[in-house]
């Protein structure tokens, strides 16, 4: 693996954010992977980029993290956002506990196996479980049923599907798995 810096991304940074996002909506798995699409995301305006940034760069609901190498070049990336007891969730239902929601998971296929994915896992848990209020008790996040190879990596890295299983947003014949991780006790 080349060498890469894992951090989180910064606001006047929202051009790459915006790049990043299209390149891993033009990825083939990305119907499977993702909820939103190439042309939706393409018809954002430049207002929504930037706010989506400033948002992930301030870290209070949600925080982006990226793989950057030596060069500047954006290799991977994971968003989490925070969930709160009593909400209601993107599908409706009341979440349950305080707890961070694993999102936008991209690796670029030459990174992938290479352990880019695991350290973007290990920023965005490490940050979680850093939270002081609220205090987050899980990790969540939804796989697509026939996406076995993220499933496989959530598996391997300690997430267990939870038996939960919904609808994909869009395509009520696909499912999507939820996995979870719980925080650990020494966090």
């Amino acid at each position: 693996m080349e060498q890469h810096v894992i951090r989180p991304v910064r606001a006047e940074e929202w051009q790459k954010v915006k790049e990043f996002r299209l390149d891993a909506l033009r990825d083939p798995v990305a119907p499977m992977a993702f909820l939103e699409t190439l042309e939706q995301a393409s018809a954002q305006p430049d207002s929504f980029w930037q706010e989506r940034a400033r948002r992930a760069a301030e870290g209070v609901q949600v925080k982006q993290f990226v793989a950057e190498d030596a060069g500047g070049r954006w290799d991977g990336s994971v968003s989490v956002f925070v969930e709160a007891q009593g909400d209601a969730d993107f599908f409706g239902r009341v979440i349950p506990e305080n707890q961070g929601h694993v999102v936008g998971v991209f690796v670029r296929p030459g990174q992938r196996g290479s352990g880019l994915t695991d350290a973007l896992f290990e920023a965005a848990l490490q940050w979680m479980w850093s939270l002081e209020e609220p205090v987050l008790s899980r990790a969540r996040l939804f796989v697509h049923e026939g996406n076995e190879r993220a499933g496989g990596f959530y598996r391997r890295f300690g997430f267990r599907a939870s038996g939960l299983v919904v609808p994909k947003p869009g395509d009520a014949s696909a499912k999507e798995l939820e996995y979870l991780y719980p925080r650990p006790a020494a966090a």
